[in-house]
């Protein structure tokens, strides 16, 4: 776990050397573990919109393999990191139940790239998430967030996401703050190899 206490999170200041930011989405299905992402690897206290689920939401929200989730969130969250002196990602995760989708869209306004989380108990979670990318022809990774229980390789994960070769497909524990810092470098690099494949043929 991160040893950084609370104070030292909620106090981190921007580096005056910072000179690029970066919008970047985190999206996937529900208790795919966005949250815990934002949450391990913000410098800064994240903003979080997570509210406890009710009997309202029986029957609405599919649980289904995530049926000890107590909470969801809402409308968003936010977190920010810096990658280096002068890169700084500004990080926002997305609700995952279907009734909150519509807030995706606003999110996507800004943003140059996203992380589709994805968990093997519930694959078919992430296909909007993937579909709604490629509606916007946003560049996007997938992280297979790993949460224990019988091993899916990625290959395997591939195939059951139909995913070209051209899309990046890493492992991650989004508890883990570098685990989770090594899907956002994923993520900068592959916008960078697509910038400079843009410059090279225009």
């Amino acid at each position: 776990m991160d040893s950084r206490s609370s104070e030292q999170v909620a106090r981190a200041p921007l580096p005056s050397s910072a000179t690029t930011g970066l919008k970047i989405v985190i999206v996937g299905g529900f208790g795919v573990g966005k949250t815990t992402m934002v949450r391990s690897v913000s410098e800064i206290r994240p903003l979080s919109t997570e509210e406890t689920l009710t009997r309202a939401g029986a029957g609405v929200d599919d649980a289904r393999g995530v049926e000890t989730k107590s909470t969801t969130t809402v409308a968003f969250d936010f977190g920010r990191i810096s990658l280096n002196e002068e890169l700084v990602l500004y990080l926002f995760g997305a609700p995952g139940q279907e009734r909150f989708w519509f807030v995706w869209d606003r999110l996507f306004t800004g943003t140059l790239g996203a992380v589709v989380m994805v968990d093997r108990r519930r694959l078919a979670d992430s296909w909007y998430a993937i579909d709604r990318l490629e509606h916007h022809g946003m560049p996007f990774i997938v992280a297979h967030n790993q949460f224990g229980g019988p091993a899916h390789s990625l290959d395997q994960i591939r195939d059951a996401l139909d995913l070209g070769a051209d899309v990046p497909l890493v492992a991650c524990d989004a508890r883990q703050r570098e685990s989770s810092k090594s899907v956002l470098i994923t993520l900068v690099n592959h916008l960078h190899a697509l910038s400079t494949a843009r410059q090279v043929t225009s």
